[in-house]
């Protein structure tokens, strides 16, 4: 890994120019989003056809197509480049990114079995520049879903779409005029809306579901929208706005929405903090450097490091003097089926742009006797994420 303040070509013309900065990262952002888009796919097609598999293989499977696909582009070129975040799969009320470790008897065998509900999660970085993608999907080609799954995946994917439009900022929304305005929705006013799709599928917004901006090497920027902020949770800071790139996360139960710790789960994600304490242990100095060189800022597994039995006890200290966050495994507080989808989104003059987003659903395969009938939701649905181009009047042919 090089040293993240060594500009690349281009880079240090640009600082002058924040327009031109974005647009040239957005190059990078969309190569990384390929490269996790096309590793989502692959593990997603086999979880799907995967029963009896251990989220263990799934998760290794994961995190070695991510290094081999980053190894294969931008060759020659001294930038970093990586997993942005490690690959997890999370089952059934399991809500919080789960990457289990190999040496943890019990958890490594734990196995997916038809219709359970998986939601993965991965993604790629390069030159410090993170795609993140997640989706939610059911074991099992074949399965006979249950209408509480199909109600599950069509609140969850229409809650998502609503959401991405009601990021949309003011000056690039489609209804917005010089003469009025589109005021943007406050975080309250963007939960109750969503709260409402939800609960036209029976399901719920689980509290505390975060999107942040995302900067070089930072996939938590100073700006978050948090819905439903659970105690002690951060409350949303600023506002969308052109020029930004946002990992864009949308979370639902067919239960309460609460969340509780899972019993006998180790947290194995981590990601490092901005404090700055001197360590006493030589194991957890070893752990600390490691995550430093390999990682920087970006989310890691235990897992991942070079001795997972060292990284464990090296670790412990590291989270206590708070050099290092460590993610609990959160849980719905009844045990009831979760989902989670994640997308990174840029906004730009024209729009949102999707640039990792997780694949439509086969809607026609997820009918049940519940859809929305308000008239302003299919409203705001319907509106596009990106301002339609005016067609150019035909030329007068000469007479």
């Amino acid at each position: 890994m090089t040293d993240k303040n060594e500009k690349p070509d281009g880079a240090a013309a640009a600082e002058s120019n924040p327009e031109k900065e974005f647009t040239l990262s957005l190059t990078k952002y969309n190569d990384a989003a390929a490269i996790a888009l096309g590793v989502l796919a692959k593990v997603c097609k086999l979880a799907i056809e995967g029963d009896g598999k251990t989220i263990l293989s799934l998760c290794q499977e994961g995190d070695k197509l991510l290094g081999e696909e980053c190894s294969r582009v931008y060759k020659g070129k001294k930038i970093s480049k990586g997993i942005a975040f490690p690959t997890t799969v999370s089952p059934n009320d399991i809500l919080t990114p789960y990457t289990p470790l190999a040496t943890d008897p019990g958890e490594n065998e734990i196995a997916i079995r038809k219709g359970d509900v998986l939601k993965i999660q991965l993604g790629a970085q390069l030159d410090g520049y993170p795609a993140i993608v997640g989706d939610t999907v059911i074991v099992g080609q074949d399965a006979e879903l249950t209408d509480d799954q199909k109600n599950l995946l069509l609140a969850t994917h229409y809650c998502n779409e609503a959401l991405l439009r009601l990021l949309l900022p003011s000056d690039i929304h489609p209804l917005s005029t010089p003469e009025k305005p589109h005021k943007q929705p406050s975080p309250y006013e963007v939960t109750q809306i969503l709260n409402k799709i939800a609960a036209t599928y029976d399901c719920t917004i689980v509290e505390s579901t975060t999107s942040f901006n995302f900067l070089q090497n930072e996939i938590e920027g100073k700006k978050r929208l948090v819905l439903h902020p659970g105690e002690g949770i951060p409350k949303s800071e600023g506002t969308p706005q052109v020029g930004e790139i946002w990992g864009v996360e949308l979370a639902l139960s067919k239960g309460s929405g609460k969340l509780k710790d899972v019993p006998g789960k180790r947290p194995t994600l981590h990601k490092k903090t901005d404090t700055k304490v001197g360590l006493k242990r030589q194991t957890s100095k070893t752990t600390f450097t490691e995550i430093n060189k390999k990682f920087g800022n970006f989310p890691f597994g235990l897992r991942q490091l070079e001795d997972e039995r060292t990284a464990k006890m090296g670790i412990v200290e590291c989270v206590r003097c708070n050099v290092i966050r460590q993610f609990e495994v959160l849980g719905e507080k009844d045990g009831s089926i979760t989902s989670r989808l994640f997308t990174t989104i840029a906004i730009t003059k024209a729009g949102i742009n999707k640039i990792a987003a997780p694949p439509e659903p086969e809607l026609e395969k997820l009918i049940t006797d519940k859809s929305i009938q308000n008239t302003e939701l299919l409203g705001l649905l319907k509106l596009p994420l990106k301002k339609l181009k005016k067609k150019k009047p035909a030329a007068k042919k000469e007479e």
